[in-house]
């Protein structure tokens, strides 16, 4: 619609709570259909066959993504009721509840984009759907240029708000995240690309800084020198760290995973010894997992770690370590029983080392390698790492028992994979933001670029497909932090956080033509350190099917 003509109708369904209310429990029937028709062609003797789900890959996947939108759908509207009750649902708020249910139904219709060539359909899972009335309307009104262009026009009011829309939060995490967002504007936003383009780590000031602002003990219980903070300010941390760069809110995950493992793993010595350094900053870690032939197939290591004495002797090679230079201590996965070829002879070892430098990342005596030059996610930089009798005191076997480190591993892939959906939205928010500042700015036929409708429709969807995926991943935190298992809603956070974090940042790129494609232009940056979202922590396929089976079992 060209900027400046007035509305034909209210963009706002005026029923629209009472149409996603109802539309909701179709969806969730059309679900379990979808789940109990799969099992059925994937169990044998009530359990779930691999090589049939492997088979049924496809579908597996497709039943994932599915799940994943009516969980979406669920919390989006949970969160506008939830600011019903406070009165603070706006019309911008409601706009984006209405642009949502609208276009998430129709996608659940279609075909649910999994990639850019790749649609889970529900003629996939050998179903159909006839959408009722709510349904229905919602798909034919929700989701119009109407509502997009009366969406940004708010956006365009409110803009230098990071966010769009009232998140739903409390005070308390509100005021942390005003800390944050202040900090990311005024100290990593200006240096940020040149840290980019340079490929240089990320200035030990920054980290020192952050170190000072309990960055690194949020999660970490005061009696370990924590500040005992929810998962939920975790997120928010994540997010906003992330919106100025993903190496700057990526460094806490470091200290998330370790302090984690050690926390569910490790003796009451190990937490005392390293849990107050990790919390302060004191002991940066890394974690040292992946190995050159493996990839996400854990369970066929190869990194061998036998016993001398009262210590371990490691042997291997480990590839995708993350700030692995000037680091103090490797959270090292490594097989110690002898005769197993699986999961059940892998130990964790909290490995200790020497920081390195850019010139010289290893110094340690059986230690080395090197970087891995990469597209973007540079901050810390990838290395190879290579063990050649690196000596590992025996104190330092986690827990003080083998063969439970695939184990004490996947107790720790809740949190991180929260956190990976909370960075998601963090790169997809500064997409947006970068997005739309150039769509302001930038002339064209006599106008600014965002009064073109299909400029302001990939905004509108931005903003709206944040906001989902940003309540999809507040909810798995809440569920967290009460005590509740959420490996499912963590892995659909991240799932969907990834490929929304993508496709903002490819809209906020095609929104700049050609200088999008300028590496002087912040918006390349972004999406470069999108790319990685939807790999590391799990691939997007390999994500899609650990949701399928949870779903199967």
């Amino acid at each position: 619609m060209p900027d400046g003509q007035p509305m034909t109708q209210s963009p706002i369904l005026s029923d629209l709570k009472t149409l996603t209310k109802a539309a909701l429990p179709e969806i969730e029937a059309l679900l379990a259909a979808a789940r109990e028709g799969l099992r059925a062609k994937v169990s044998a003797g009530g359990k779930v066959s691999n090589l049939a789900l492997e088979a049924r890959q496809y579908q597996a996947h497709a039943l994932a993504w599915l799940a994943t939108y009516v969980e979406a759908l669920r919390q989006l509207n949970a969160w506008a009721d939830r600011l019903a009750e406070a009165g603070k649902l706006g019309e911008m708020e409601t706009l984006i509840l209405q642009i949502g249910f609208g276009e998430y139904l129709a996608q659940i219709s279609g075909g649910i984009p999994m990639s850019q060539t790749e649609f889970a359909r529900l003629s996939d899972l050998g179903m159909t759907w006839s959408p009722g009335t709510a349904a229905a309307r919602l798909m034919a009104q929700g989701n119009t240029p109407e509502a997009r262009h009366a969406l940004v026009a708010l956006m365009r009011d409110n803009h230098g708000r990071a966010t769009f829309g009232a998140t739903g939060l409390d005070e308390e995490l509100e005021m942390i995240r005003d800390q944050f967002r202040r900090y990311a504007d005024e100290k990593v936003i200006p240096r940020a690309h040149d840290w980019h383009l340079k490929d240089e780590l990320i200035p030990m000031e920054v980290i020192e800084e952050l170190a000072g602002m309990g960055v690194f003990g949020l999660t970490i219980p005061e009696a370990y020198g924590g500040f005992g903070l929810s998962k939920a300010s975790m997120v928010v941390v994540s997010e906003e760290l992330s919106r100025g760069y993903i190496g700057v809110g990526s460094l806490g995950t470091r200290s998330e995973i370790a302090a984690e493992l050690i926390l569910c793993g490790g003796t009451e010595e190990q937490k005392a010894k390293w849990l107050p350094g990790l919390a302060s900053g004191e002991i940066l870690p890394t974690a040292v997992f992946t190995e050159p032939n493996t990839g996400s197939d854990l369970g066929s290591l190869r990194t061998r770690a036998r016993k001398a004495g009262d210590d371990w002797i490691i042997t291997g090679n480990k590839t995708w370590i993350t700030h692995a230079a000037r680091t103090h201590v490797m959270t090292v996965l490594a097989r110690s029983v002898e005769g197993t070829t699986d999961y059940r002879g892998l130990s964790l070892f909290l490995a200790e080392k020497t920081p390195g430098t850019d010139e010289t990342p290893f110094v340690d005596p059986g230690l080395s390698g090197g970087e891995i030059e990469v597209l973007g996610y540079r901050g810390m930089k990838e290395y190879t790492v290579n063990f050649d009798d690196f000596r590992v005191k025996g104190e330092n076997l986690l827990g003080q028992v083998e063969g439970q480190g695939f184990k004490q591993l996947m107790q720790t892939f809740e949190s991180a994979r929260i956190q990976t959906g909370a960075r998601a939205i963090g790169v997809a928010q500064s997409a947006l933001e970068t997005g739309m500042q150039y769509a302001e700015d930038r002339k064209q036929f006599g106008k600014s670029l965002i009064e073109f409708p299909r400029i302001e429709s990939k905004l509108a969807m931005m903003a709206v497909e944040i906001m989902i995926a940003r309540q999809l991943t507040y909810f798995s935190a809440w569920q967290k932090d009460h005590d509740k298992r959420c490996d499912l809603e963590a892995g659909m956070a991240k799932l969907l956080g990834a490929r929304v974090a993508w496709a903002s940042a490819d809209n906020a790129l095609q929104i700049h033509g050609g200088n999008g494609f300028a590496l002087e232009y912040r918006i390349s940056r972004i999406l470069c350190d999108a790319r990685i979202l939807n790999i590391f922590e799990g691939a997007a396929e390999i994500q899609a099917q650990v949701i399928a089976r949870r779903l199967l079992e």
